[in-house]
């Protein structure tokens, strides 16, 4: 969750962090109930429980913080069309009904353990031929580390956790329960590129999961039309190729760069028949759906691991444009 650009909303959180106007506690959230008032500007107690009950049904919100915004209509209306309920990506009584489902806590307590204080670095260079020097391109604090695993924001990881001591294994924190990854095989993924959205299918035509995406621009535009996974790798290096792809500052020759969370590809790839193109991880899970990418196809770290393990070689991808 490396902070190239410290996105707007992620702004706004840390502000009302610091101010300690907008902070939400865990009893808000877990306390939250549909309202007809709508969402309010954030973090939202309410919009915080929707992301969550989004995830647990497989349908990505991406980025758990509490702030309403196009991911979290998309998955909303995608969570609709799955539930047979009319796609119109507003939350009333009937969708709301089917999110909650037997109800429970939609968060939980989690212990650090010694492992979670490990493998860090002390800084990820932005300079490709910098970062190729690096072993491993690794999470730079405990915090980034653990917001990953748990799908948050990491500012919202830490208005939640206002007192926590992520320097010491014991400490015991409250994080979201997102529930077990979705499970079955994929054998066909539809990549949205007007919303921003990839949704997974089994044999059957139904949706197993879905994922915020970011695609590509109208100058590196991402492919057309339909291609297969030829391979697939969970913890992936990358290969800089400025002849082929885009150059990044003065670097005009090509780099391997170390595999780790903080690489440009976020350490996992799912390679495409098209050559040079794939759908991979990032970075900067922040800004996924919100930006455009250099023509593949980012997910977050989390919901990549999770796409790769449901896809196989040879699983169907389609483009669609509109």
């Amino acid at each position: 969750m490396r902070k190239l650009l410290l996105p707007i909303l992620s702004l706004f959180a840390l502000l009302a962090v610091a101010s300690g106007a907008a902070a939400i506690t865990a009893e808000e959230i877990d306390s939250a109930e549909f309202s007809t008032e709508g969402f309010g500007k954030g973090p939202d107690p309410l919009v915080a429980k929707l992301q969550i009950l989004l995830d647990r049904h497989h349908v990505s919100p991406g980025v758990i913080d509490g702030y309403p915004g196009e991911n979290v209509d998309n998955a909303l209306r995608t969570f609709e069309t799955m539930q047979g309920l009319e796609a119109d990506g507003v939350l009333d009584e009937k969708v709301w009904a089917a999110l909650v489902g037997t109800g429970g806590s939609v968060l939980k307590a989690y212990t650090l353990v010694q492992d979670d204080l490990s493998g860090l670095v002390e800084e990820v260079p932005e300079d490709f031929s910098e970062m190729a020097e690096m072993d491993h391109v690794g999470y730079t604090s405990v915090e980034e580390k653990l917001a990953e695993r748990f799908h948050m924001d990491m500012e919202f990881l830490k208005a939640l956790n206002p007192r926590a001591d992520f320097s010491k294994a014991g400490t015991q924190i409250t994080v979201p329960d997102t529930g077990p990854d979705a499970k079955g095989k994929v054998v066909r993924v539809e990549i949205e590129k007007q919303s921003a959205q990839l949704r997974a299918y089994d044999a059957d035509g139904g949706m197993v999961a879905a994922y915020p995406v970011s695609v590509g621009s109208d100058q590196l535009p991402s492919p057309s039309g339909t291609h297969k996974v030829v391979a697939i790798a969970s913890d992936a290096t990358y290969s800089y190729q400025p002849d082929e792809n885009f150059r990044q500052g003065d670097n005009d020759e090509p780099l391997e760069l170390p595999a780790g969370p903080n690489n440009p590809v976020g350490g996992v790839w799912i390679d495409l028949s098209e050559p040079t193109y794939g759908l991979h991880g990032s970075p900067e899970p922040d800004v996924v759906g919100k930006t455009q990418s250099h023509g593949c196809v980012r997910l977050t770290n989390w919901d990549a691991r999770e796409l790769a393990a449901l896809v196989d070689k040879g699983t169907e991808v389609q483009f669609l444009e509109n």
